[in-house]
């Protein structure tokens, strides 16, 4: 063992004050733990002769220490450059909030407020009324509540409406989702008791019908997300579920998952034939719960719209409390909803449907300069196609937009170690794996985001 390099370890408190130079921003207990663990490191490779003494003079390893620290230093949520193309990425967000969305937040938390205060009276308020109006306004509701998200908006609708009852739903739609959320679960928290009926692929309204009984608590529709059925396939419709609910004087529940706020149709995407929330609400239908951070393009909430009978009791449950959205969600909602009011606006300014909206022509300019761009890195090959982006989160399942892709192949390494060399640059950069190319999706690229991607790879080359 080449027991004489032990020497040229420095001290701790001399690696502690130079990192405080190179680092000032850091807190002193972080650095020092970060160096003491680079020491242990150094130690170690000595005792099984894994490092050579160049190794341990003071540039190489003030450079090696730089090198952990800016990398260890970095917060653990960060940023990343999504060139997937999946608009709603689950992974990576979700939905990007709006500028406005973002200042609203902003001016929120530099100031107090008056999140549970009653202006008109000076007297504590309900934080729910900030976003209550103008969700019923929006969707023709009579009565709205905001949860922290869309499982927790299922979860106490159910408890709220069915306790210790049975609720009735299509075996087609006992659906699994991300995250293993599951609804027999979800039912199963509530203290409702789930009754199955019909098959995997066909449910009749007769089916329905036949399991009604006195201990039955509510007839639920559950949204099926990423998951359909094709062919040989039946299900009863919301109308339809509502007058048997009408005629037994039983609450209808629909969990629509990601709920819209605009007619995909009517501009342009003719067959994202997804209704609206007030289109679902014209029904009939007694609740209906969507998810804030989806389509609709804010921030992570689960929204409980409907009959104010129904909804006000789910207000009440003592539940709510442990469910409550906090001060920064409601700003972001709040800013959020408002531009709906104005669909061009909302269509503008608010990310999520301004990158499913984005015309192809816009991004095949967009694929051409980053392609024109990467084509100068000597270590790639470089092509520009057509192909398909997806929305995500759940939404609009088995849909493609038209996009177009720069796809890569380096010419030194494989497509799986770019991956991963990928994943470590500053920005991350995560694409896609398609027939042994990388692929850049610029659907969910952001023009400013080229010269940094640009960068990325040229500093890869290097």
């Amino acid at each position: 063992m080449n027991s004489h390099l032990f020497s040229q370890i420095p001290a701790t408190d001399k690696l502690l004050t130079w990192a405080q130079e190179r680092f000032p921003q850091e807190p002193i207990l972080l650095l020092k733990k970060h160096i003491n663990n680079f020491l242990d490191q150094l130690r170690t490779q000595i005792k099984e002769n894994k490092i050579q003494a160049q190794e341990l003079e003071p540039n190489a390893l003030l450079q090696k220490l730089s090198k952990l620290l800016e990398k260890n230093t970095r917060p653990h949520l960060k940023r990343v450059i999504n060139a997937t193309g999946i608009v709603v990425h689950t992974n990576q967000g979700r939905s990007l909030l709006a500028r406005e969305a973002v200042e609203a937040v902003e001016d929120i938390c530099l100031h107090y407020s008056n999140l549970e205060l009653d202006l008109k009276t000076g007297k504590r308020g309900s934080r729910y009324s900030h976003v209550e109006e103008i969700l019923c306004t929006i969707t023709g509701s009579e009565s709205a509540l905001v949860v922290n998200n869309n499982a927790a908006a299922v979860l106490i609708t159910l408890e709220t409406l069915a306790q210790n009852k049975e609720v009735i739903v299509s075996r087609g739609e006992l659906v699994e989702i991300g995250g293993s959320f599951r609804i027999p679960d979800v039912m199963k928290k509530s203290g409702a008791i789930l009754k199955e009926v019909g098959t995997t692929n066909r449910t009749h309204l007769r089916d329905y019908e036949q399991a009604i009984s006195e201990n039955t608590g509510a007839l639920l529709k559950v949204h099926t997300s990423n998951y359909r059925i094709i062919g040989f396939h039946k299900e009863v419709s919301l109308k339809e579920l509502v007058a048997l609910g009408k005629k037994y004087h039983l609450p209808v529940i629909k969990d629509l998952g990601s709920g819209n706020l605009i007619s995909f149709s009517q501009y342009g995407l003719t067959h994202f034939d997804e209704p609206t929330v007030k289109e679902i609400l014209k029904t009939g239908v007694d609740v209906v719960s969507f998810s804030g951070d989806k389509l609709l393009g804010g921030p992570q909430a689960g929204i409980i719209v409907g009959k104010k009978e129904f909804v006000d009791k789910i207000k009440k449950n003592p539940l709510n409390r442990a469910l409550r959205i906090d001060k920064m969600t409601l700003a972001a909602l709040e800013a959020t909803l408002k531009l709906y009011l104005d669909e061009e606006k909302a269509l503008q300014n608010i990310p999520t449907l301004k990158l499913i909206f984005t015309p192809l022509s816009t991004l095949n300019n967009r694929a051409a300069t980053l392609s024109k761009k990467l084509k100068t890195l000597s270590n790639l090959v470089v092509k520009k196609e057509r192909s398909s982006s997806k929305v995500g989160g759940g939404s609009l399942p088995e849909r493609e937009i038209p996009t177009y892709v720069v796809k890569l192949k380096p010419k030194n390494f494989s497509i799986e170690e770019l991956r991963k060399k990928l994943l470590e640059t500053d920005p991350p950069l995560i694409g896609r794996v398609e027939e042994d190319w990388f692929c850049l999706d610029v659907r969910t690229i952001f023009p400013a985001e080229i010269n940094l991607i640009y960068h990325i790879f040229k500093h890869l080359e290097e």
